[in-house]
């Protein structure tokens, strides 16, 4: 039987940053579904609008007010200039989902100086930045949700994304102190873990992946953006902190919480398992 008790998401106005694609668009979406309020923030104008449509076709009530704002949070104006237009029109955000992204890995050694500071400005400063921009209305109200996703690369160091899985881990930082910082407050705070998804993302990373990286991502499996959507909200529901979307993620999460330093020799044994496998030349 299927229960008619509305979602706690229903009703709320919820802002979405990367919501264009990738798991930002399967939240958004999942979220219109649950009668949310749902605004997308994004660079590209153009793809904002196609997944405005996907959200709004998604709705389960034709009068959700939902939108759009092109923005590249990166930018602490344009971020806090998103935050206020949201507010504008549709009132101080419930709910922040950090979902904006960017990756791309390769050897330390060959990845340049731009690359990692360009992980820092969109996945750290953007979910700073945004955070930052949407705190003054949320403890003006006593209460708010802000969703920080970051990646099972902020849970041990995975080969091939040093500048990537830096930025992710600084992220990781940040919500453990907004959690602290935030809960006598009113405000809840949840960081999710995915592990490889199915995204535009993933698409992008395929070609500058070291022979290691592409060895070790073989034995995992890939989620779809709709599973890290539905583990993500139904936790967040629940004011779980820390989400694992999967069995494989919160095994690893839980091996590696109580293997401690011992999980280290286990990595050094699949990553030369990884080079023995690399072609040569």
């Amino acid at each position: 039987m299927i229960s008619s008790k509305p979602s706690v998401w229903n009703d709320k106005v919820a802002l979405v940053t990367g919501g264009s694609s990738g798991i930002g668009l399967a939240i958004a979406r999942l979220l219109a579904q649950q009668g949310a309020h749902v605004w997308l923030v994004a660079r590209r104008k153009e793809v904002l609008e196609t997944a405005l449509s996907e959200v709004l076709s998604a709705r389960s009530d034709q009068s959700q007010h939902c939108g759009i704002f092109p923005a590249d949070i990166s930018d602490a104006a344009q971020a806090a200039a998103a935050v206020e237009h949201v507010s504008a029109q549709a009132g101080v955000p419930d709910l922040l989902v950090n979902a904006a992204g960017i990756t791309h890995p390769g050897y330390v050694q060959d990845l340049s100086l731009e690359i990692f500071r360009a992980m820092m400005d969109v996945n750290y400063f953007g979910t700073v930045y945004i955070t930052k921009a949407a705190l003054p209305g949320m403890l003006q109200r006593g209460s708010g949700h802000i969703i920080n996703i970051a990646s099972m690369a902020a849970v041990i160091g995975a080969f091939g994304y040093s500048a990537y899985g830096a930025s992710k881990y600084a992220v990781r930082g940040f919500s453990d102190v907004l959690r602290s910082e935030l809960k006598p407050l009113g405000l809840h705070v949840s960081i999710v873990f995915p592990s490889d998804t199915d995204t535009p993302q993933l698409a992008y990373e395929e070609p500058f992946k070291p022979p290691e990286t592409r060895a070790l991502a073989s034995n995992a499996k890939v989620m779809t953006p709709e599973a890290v959507a539905k583990a993500t909200l139904q936790q967040a529901a629940r004011g779980r902190y820390i989400i694992l979307p999967g069995l494989e993620n919160n095994l690893f999460y839980w091996l590696n919480g109580h293997l401690g330093n011992s999980v280290y020799p286990v990595v050094d044994f699949l990553i030369s398992r990884a080079r023995k496998q690399k072609p040569a030349g």
